[in-house]
């Protein structure tokens, strides 16, 4: 199972954000996320759209993160 810990890359070490619970040690896998922002209309929307399908996607977010979800996430 794959556990996600958000951190942060400075002169050259990754600062965890949080302790991953019951890992002592494990293999990991870097990934580096962009920190520009998003431009709304390279995606085809304007912020009134972004705003309205966020405010969509609230009502699965929570059974989106349940527990019992993880079973679609090797599909």
């Amino acid at each position: 199972m794959l556990n996600s810990v958000e951190g942060i890359y400075r002169n050259g070490k990754i600062e965890l954000l949080e302790t991953p619970a019951g890992i002592e040690e494990a293999r990991v896998i870097v990934t580096f996320l962009s920190t520009k922002k998003i431009e709304l209309t390279t995606r085809g929307i304007d912020e009134k759209q972004a705003a309205d399908l966020r405010h969509r996607l609230q009502t699965i977010a929570e059974d989106w993160e349940h527990p019992d979800m993880e079973i679609y996430d090797n599909l």
